[in-house]
């Protein structure tokens, strides 16, 4: 048996993404220990055998002061729980809680589970996290990413070896949780489906441009949206709400009956590890329109569209393409869908190379 402790930074994410991984562990034995703040679905880890640990952290930007609170808060846990294994998943965690783990001497595991905005800019920020990963990445056990382009920046940046990468495929879907749905028959108003927080990165400002030129051509479309409000698109959103362009659902906790109306799912986005709502979505047997990024384009094989990063006339010309598909080439979408998923994204398949690569 061997004391777990994994460090996130967010608790609903752990519980919906990592439930199955944490359940394998406690059922081969292991105790399981979480960090996080406490957010959403902390009764259902509980539930399932997790001991936890309240630790806030600021998620989106750096506090000098704050972030090192929270150094001094993992090394004082790491002292006291003395772990066998310290797992990490997201930026401050994987950076913060490694440092603490190589100085402690104590084994570990890095999640990548999307770059995020410190690599997409040459300059100093970039180059500080570089550095920083590769103190953290010395002496890691292994470091597990979602897709083979975050790898190779890895890679190509000298930050760690080849033989201590393990690519998986995202954080895979769980089949059972998502059943696979028939395609709607009512197609009076075809409903585009976006889920996420609404900022920039996630391609929203493409997406309301081709959603409204779809609408203003006469096309008989709406966008459902699904999820909270990180940049400043209220007043936006609002505008297309009350045009009957767009339909705010803010934060659900349930996606299952939106996907299940839904006929194509959309996300436009910058980056991505590997994009949950996508799998989720095919899972259901929903066509996808996504970006052709690592992170994305994985969800894709004879099953909807690829479009161009940060372009919204390219958006604009996939989405009217799937208008223009009939039902039936649509309820194929669909079904590929499903296929690809349970070929390739099986939560299954990644908890077991998960449990295999560190070797527990």
């Amino acid at each position: 048996m061997k004391k777990i402790l994994i460090l996130a930074n967010n608790s609903g994410g752990l519980y919906r993404f990592r439930k199955e991984l944490i359940e394998k562990m406690i059922e081969e034995g292991h105790q399981v220990y979480a960090s996080t703040p406490f957010d959403d679905n902390i009764d259902d880890l509980k539930e399932i055998g997790v001991s936890l640990i309240e630790t806030p952290i600021n998620r989106r930007g750096m506090n000098p002061v704050k972030d090192f609170r929270l150094l001094i808060t993992y090394f004082k846990m790491v002292k006291k729980v003395k772990p066998d294994l310290i797992m990490t998943y997201t930026i401050k965690p994987n950076l913060y809680g490694g440092t603490i783990a190589r100085i402690l001497n104590k084994q570990y595991a890095i999640n990548i589970t999307g770059l995020g905005t410190a690599f997409q800019n040459e300059g100093f920020l970039k180059k500080m996290v570089v550095t920083w990963y590769k103190f953290v990445c010395k002496k890691v056990k292994v470091v597990f990413f979602e897709n083979v382009g975050n790898k190779e920046v890895f890679t190509s940046n000298k930050i760690l070896k080849e033989d201590k990468c393990i690519c998986l495929n995202g954080a895979g879907v769980n089949l059972e949780d998502f059943p696979f749905k028939p395609y709607p028959e009512n197609e009076d108003v075809l409903h585009f489906l976006f889920i996420g927080r609404i900022m920039k990165e996630k391609g929203i400002e493409e997406l309301f441009y081709a959603i409204n030129r779809l609408k203003e051509e006469g096309y008989p479309v709406v966008l459902d949206i699904l999820g909270g409000y990180e940049d400043n698109y209220k007043e936006q959103t609002d505008e297309y709400v009350n045009k009957g362009i767009v339909n705010y659902y803010g934060y659900q906790s349930d996606v299952r009956p939106f996907i299940e109306n839904a006929h194509c799912f959309v996300l436009p986005s910058y980056h991505e590890g590997m994009a949950n709502t996508l799998l989720e979505n095919a899972s259901m047997g929903r066509p996808l329109i996504t970006s052709n990024i690592h992170g994305c384009l994985e969800a894709i094989h004879d099953n909807g569209y690829l479009c161009k990063v940060k372009n919204q006339e390219n958006l604009y010309k996939k989405m009217k393409e799937f208008l223009e598909l009939n039902h039936d080439e649509r309820v194929q979408m669909g079904f590929n869908s499903r296929k690809h998923v349970e070929e390739v994204f099986d939560k299954r398949k990644v908890v077991e190379k998960t449990m295999k690569g560190m070797n527990i």
